[in-house]
């Protein structure tokens, strides 16, 4: 994977600070001028032709006022500790690549690897019940020994019991913000905040100094679920942030366990009712969800291995059929959000061929979102 020049990554970032430019339109922009430099070194005829590309995008481009605000956050960002996770770096979290809305930059500080081999989410209501922490401290205290990473949003409540449990059983946390990494919301976490630098960290798409709005949280809980091989819900009303984590971790395909509560908890009527639709999986050990994972105890702590290419071609099958079976083949099995980023394909893609390759018996599902040949 080829790292971008620093002049790559501010014209990146100053995209990123373009009005009316998100990730989507800025993949679509460097696709179609082959990088971000050339982006701004193109001419208004050339950008209006781009599919999807409103006038007022290109205006905004032409203009180049971000640029300078861009040069001013890298230069921050140097200064300040702050590590800058481009999409092509091999620092960018490969669970999050073949996501289709993944962020075109993280921010990070603290010290931990973002590919380890297991990630767990967990989240839960703000308002926790002494059943709740009891819970949340259990189920970190049990993970000690699978090496995993725990991934919280820094809240009030479950997400904030989780992040200190970490430190307690010395186990990696890191903590996915709605704002800038210089502004701890809320600031009466700081203190955490800042011991969870030494085994974990602090991770957000928002530019240095960004205070958080409504509009963050939701795209904040985007990334949580992007980073979890598997997301557990503690406790949850019917309707709040961790519902919407769920949301998207069944939009990425995947793992959900849910932590039953009792019958007419306010707290627990959220857990309860996924459990009843068949959203999550009822949460009962540390121990059943691993074993349901496919993960051992002490298991390998090191990166996912990274894309390779296949060439490796099957008769009778599309391309990318081919490409899913060659993979299956070498590897035995694989989860599907591995066998996403080693294909190179976004993952409701990837879903439609799974499912077409079973029904053509070539292919088989197994628990834990895992897949091999038949």
């Amino acid at each position: 994977m080829l790292e971008l020049t620093e002049q790559e990554k501010i014209c990146t970032l100053a995209l990123i600070h373009t009005p009316g430019v998100g990730a989507v339109t800025i993949r679509q922009l460097i696709g179609h001028c082959g990088g971000a430099h050339k982006v701004f070194q193109a001419d208004y005829r050339k950008l209006i032709h781009i599919p999807g590309i409103a006038e007022k995008v290109v205006r905004a481009i032409l203009n180049k006022e971000s640029l300078d605000l861009a040069e001013r956050e890298f230069d921050s960002c140097n200064n300040t500790a702050t590590n800058l996770h481009f999409f092509t770096d091999a620092t960018y979290p490969a669970r999050l690549k073949p996501l289709y809305d993944s962020p075109i930059v993280l921010y990070s500080r603290g010290h931990f690897n973002f590919n380890t081999a297991r990630t767990v989410g967990i989240v839960g209501t703000r308002q926790i019940s002494d059943y709740g922490k009891s819970v949340t401290e259990t189920i970190i205290k049990e993970l000690e020994p699978y090496n995993a990473l725990i991934v919280s949003g820094l809240a009030f409540g479950v997400d904030i019991t989780a992040h200190r449990a970490c430190l307690k059983y010395n186990m990696p946390t890191i903590g996915v913000m709605a704002s800038g990494l210089d502004v701890i919301y809320p600031s009466s976490h700081k203190k955490t905040a800042f011991e969870m630098l030494e085994n974990g960290g602090l991770v957000t798409e928002n530019a240095l100094a960004t205070k958080p709005d409504f509009m963050r949280f939701p795209a904040r809980n985007r990334i949580i679920a992007g980073l979890s091989d598997v997301t557990i819900v503690v406790e949850s009303a019917r309707k709040g942030g961790s519902l919407i984590t769920v949301e998207f971790a069944q939009n990425y395909h995947r793992d959900v366990y849910a932590v039953p509560g009792m019958l007419g908890s306010v707290h627990s009527e959220g857990c309860n009712f996924l459990i009843r639709d068949n959203k999550a999986s009822i949460f009962t050990s540390v121990e059943d969800m691993a074993t349901a994972m496919g993960w051992e105890q002490n298991g390998d702590s090191q990166e996912p291995a990274r894309p390779v290419q296949m060439q490796t071609s099957f008769e009778g099958f599309t391309q990318d059929e081919g490409q899913i079976l060659a993979l299956l083949k070498q590897k035995g099995t694989m989860q599907v959000d591995e066998l996403a980023w080693q294909a190179g394909m976004h993952l409701n893609k990837l879903a439609a061929l799974l499912l077409n390759l079973e029904f053509q018996g070539m292919v088989r599902s197994m628990p834990g979102k895992k897949y091999g040949l038949i």
